[in-house]
Order: C-alpha cells, then structure tokens, then sequence
C-alpha cells in the first residue's frame, strides 16, 4: 500500500519513452505541431479555404484601389504644379502689358513710327440737330 503510487509512476516512465520515439518520426517544426495537435485540422482549413481565398482577393482589390489612389494624387500635384506656373506666367504678361500701355512707353514706342502726342486738348464736337 505504501509503494502502489510510486510503482504507477515508475510504470508511466516506461511508457513515455516510447510515446517520444514515435512522435520523432514526425518533424518537429511549426506548422506540424500546428495542424497534429488538434488546434486546427485539415478538415477544418479546407472548409475554411474558400474565406481565406476571399479575404485574399479584398486585399489584393485593396492593394490595388491604393495604388490607382496614389497615382491620381501625383497627377493632381502635377497639374496643381502646372496650374501655379501658368498662374504666375498669366501675372507677369499682365504686368507687362500694363507697363507697355502707360503714356509714356507708348510714346516711346510710337515715336519711332513718326507719330508724336498731342499737346493740344481734344475738343469736343457739338452736332446741333435741325429743327422740323
């Protein structure tokens, strides 16, 4: 009665040794310990297949929709670039042409024509409408 538990033990010993003898056959990495230990089995990822397949297929959509994003964004900064650039090209010939209408540049440049300003005022022209 005083060694019947550790003659059971002694029995459980002898056991083990060979329980670990068969589980070597098997390799010891990650995905067998993973699919041989019951936490999933080859039933259950085949029945499960076709979602995994479906959450790949969201992801490479999603991948692609972020790319297409991307590609809009550069071409909406490069005309942003663009549009400043004429915007600034349009405020320059518009100061230029401001400059070139005053009197005095007009002068100038009419003079080579043989063309001079006028000193007098301009008069004004009164028609008088005859009375029927």
């Amino acid at each position: 009665m005083t060694n019947r538990l550790r003659t059971e033990i002694e029995e459980e010993k002898e056991v083990t040794p060979v329980a670990e003898a068969t589980k070597k056959e098997i390799p010891d990495n990650f995905w067998m310990k993973f699919f041989t230990n019951g936490f999933i089995t080859t039933e259950e990822a085949t029945r499960a297949l076709p979602f995994v397949l479906y959450v790949a297929f969201l992801g490479m959509i999603y991948i692609g929709n972020r790319h297409l994003a991307e590609k809009n964004i550069r071409k909406i900064d490069k005309l942003n670039k663009e549009v400043k650039e004429l915007n600034w090209g349009y405020k320059v010939a518009k100061a230029d042409m401001a400059f070139k209408s005053t009197l005095n540049e007009v002068a100038q440049r009419t003079d080579t024509l043989g063309i001079k300003e006028s000193l007098a005022p301009p008069q004004k022209i009164v028609i008088k409408e005859a009375v029927q």
